[in-house]
């Protein structure tokens, strides 16, 4: 009986220190949510405002000529987007089970989780700036009309919700032929292709800053969500191995008092 109680006592200090771990991570969390949020909604303004720009331009006639909507190449490159760390549930998990459907892409990784399981030189999601951004956009786009690869994607992580957060892929390019819309009295100097195979590595690296920052909002309400359900779970543990610590002891002492009293009749 008595190493039944040392046991209990072990455990719940083990779990109650879990605990401690855990809630400690999800206030980490919880307080680079604002900015992680505030940072997803500036450069998702910029790249629909630049997405706006290119859907003008691939409307135009002139621009079907451009080598951003006929590909060259061969191949698929995938910009896949995780974590710097784990204890995230299942984001990037579910990131690398997307990439795995795609097992022929060349990938191009972002993030420390995934540049560990891609064998390629470590580089930070949460740390990665608009000019890391815009030079890797920019060998993209050399890389494309080079004729290095037929298609570009980014893997990411589109957050729906503090509670919800989805792994996609965005194909980039080649660009697509749209359907013109508007009044078309837009006017560009000098023409519309020009001004469309000047803007497309801007666009991509816009749409590239905003993945990474989404992926990384998302990662964070991941790990909030993930660690509060863990202090929870560890809580009722510790509720359990307390009740039973309690009767354990309750037993013990039961026992004691009896072999008390009978060894007081003798």
């Amino acid at each position: 009986m008595g190493a039944d109680i040392k046991s209990l006592r072990i455990r719940i200090r083990s779990v109650d220190s879990t605990m401690h771990l855990t809630k400690a991570m999800g206030l980490v969390a919880s307080s680079k949510i604002r900015r992680a949020t505030r940072n997803m909604t500036r450069t998702r303004e910029y790249a629909a405002a630049m997405q706006d720009v290119v859907n003008v331009l691939r409307a135009a006639p002139e621009c079907e000529r451009s080598p951003y909507m006929q590909p060259t190449g061969k191949g698929t490159r995938l910009i896949v987007i995780a974590g710097d760390r784990g204890l995230a549930g299942g984001y990037n998990a579910n990131v690398f089970r997307l990439a795995a459907t795609m097992p022929e892409a060349e990938i191009v990784a972002i993030g420390k989780r995934a540049c560990d399981r891609f064998g390629q030189e470590v580089n930070s999601s949460e740390r990665y700036s608009a000019v890391m951004a815009k030079e890797l956009a920019d060998r993209q786009c050399r890389d494309f009309l080079e004729g290095k690869y037929e298609r570009l994607g980014i893997l990411y992580t589109r957050y729906k919700s503090i509670m919800s957060q989805e792994a996609t892929v965005l194909w980039v390019l080649p660009l697509e032929k749209a359907e013109k819309t508007g009044s078309g009295d837009t006017l560009f100097e000098p023409d519309e292709q020009t001004v469309l195979n000047a803007a497309v590595p801007t666009y991509v690296s816009g749409i590239l800053s905003a993945c990474i920052r989404e992926s990384f909002a998302s990662e964070v309400a991941a790990r909030r969500t993930a660690m509060d359900s863990a202090s929870k779970n560890a809580q009722e543990m510790i509720d359990r191995l307390q009740l039973q610590y309690n009767r354990a002891r309750q037993n013990s002492i039961t026992q004691e008092i009896t072999e008390i009293v009978a060894g007081s009749g003798l």
